[in-house]
């Protein structure tokens, strides 16, 4: 049995669970023609919540529509690559060759065999703009059931000017009333730099769906799905994968791949057993650490890691004044990481005064850890200063 569980990042899973409605906005979007505010849309949320697992399932819905779809990574070139990919440009022609051919040499009447000759060149061709790409695209289609879709994942501060550049292709393809749609994806706190950026405030009108956790009941129903078929467990089993997942998209992967592999392993070809589940759960924690926890912590400022690890020490909720006290800040100065930590959602505010961990075995994560990143972000300080 082909295990259903697939916790590879951007891969589209079997089950995509608690966002049927991002999906049903947008197909309707897509039949409702020109001009529908589902056409332009910002998907946003911590990591592992499903952005890119969402932008291909939406790109494949298009495509079921009859659209033409376009993906990209807000890095930088993304313009370029798109048009590229928009005009099927071949950046070499032929500039000599020479036929291949058979004959006889001299006196000697010796054969001689020539396998030809081709030599290449890179075209020179103006230039196109994204808008113009876009056009050139949509006037070859037919436009009354085809369109195009452009994704942009990954949008970054660091890209600004690109997004400041499809930002004015979008805006005049509108306009023009063209048949097209544009989803981006990014962490919260990257999609309010752009959203913020006073030069793309057309972009402030896009639709926002913020990505989080999934409804529990959801979860349960997905796993019931899972393992009713050759492959079953006992319900205590599925209560348990439920509970552990938090309702974290990518944890509700990882669960399941490792309980399903688990049972594999273990011998048990046609169920989960209690014992599965909790090996499998183990398992699922330690790749998230791998696979989440790390990356985030990589990409924050090291005054912000230092307040995650402030927070650690606790076994539920902080308070904000104590984790200034700790990190020997005022209050101030430890609010503006609190609020950063909260774009990000990997925090949350719980109460007045106080915060609480959102992404789910984060704090277990840092007290393993905690020491190597306190060294690393000691390092990073001095190297600094």
């Amino acid at each position: 049995m082909t295990n259903p569980f697939k916790p590879t990042a951007g891969r589209i899973p079997p089950i995509l669970v608690g966002r049927e409605e991002i999906i049903e906005d947008f197909d309707y979007a897509l039949k409702d023609g020109v001009g529908s505010p589902g056409r332009l849309m910002f998907l946003t949320g911590a990591r592992g919540v499903g952005k890119t697992v969402m932008l291909d399932t939406l790109g494949t819905h298009a495509q079921k529509q009859g659209w033409q779809v376009y993906n990209e990574s807000a890095d930088s070139g993304f313009t370029q690559r798109l048009v590229d990919s928009l005009t099927g440009k071949d950046t070499t022609r032929i500039s000599a060759y020479d036929m291949p051919s058979v004959g006889l040499t001299g006196n000697t009447g010796n054969l001689e065999l020539s396998l030809g000759r081709i030599e290449l060149e890179r075209k020179e061709e103006r230039s196109l703009t994204l808008r113009q790409a876009v056009g050139k695209r949509l006037d070859k289609m037919n436009e009354n059931r085809q369109g195009i879709l452009i994704t942009l994942d990954e949008v970054q501060s660091g890209s600004m000017d690109e997004i400041r550049a499809m930002s004015t292709a979008v805006q005049h393809l509108i306009r023009e009333g063209r048949n097209i749609a544009f989803i981006f994806a990014g962490l919260p706190s990257a999609v309010n730099d752009v959203l913020s950026d006073n030069a793309i405030t057309f972009l402030q009108r896009a639709e926002r769906y913020h990505l989080g956790s999934v409804p529990t009941e959801k979860v349960l129903k997905a796993f019931e799905e899972s393992f009713s078929g050759e492959k079953k467990a006992g319900m205590e089993t599925l209560i348990r994968l439920t509970n552990a997942t938090h309702g974290y998209p990518f944890m509700i992967q990882l669960v399941g791949y490792w309980a399903w592999r688990v049972s594999e392993t273990n011998g048990h070809v046609n169920q989960v057993t209690e014992e599965d589940a909790v090996k499998g759960i183990e398992k699922a924690q330690a790749k998230l650490g791998d696979m989440v926890h790390a990356p985030a912590l990589h990409g924050l400022p090291s005054h912000a890691v230092n307040y995650l690890l402030a927070m650690s020490v606790d076994d539920t909720v902080s308070n904000t004044g104590e984790i200034a006290r700790r990190l020997n800040r005022s209050p101030q100065f430890a609010n503006v990481y609190r609020t950063k930590l909260i774009e990000n959602d990997l925090i949350e505010p719980v109460g007045y005064g106080e915060v609480a961990f959102k992404m789910p075995y984060l704090r277990d994560y840092l007290r393993e850890h905690g020491a190597y990143l306190q060294m690393r972000e000691n390092i990073s300080e001095r190297s600094e200063n």
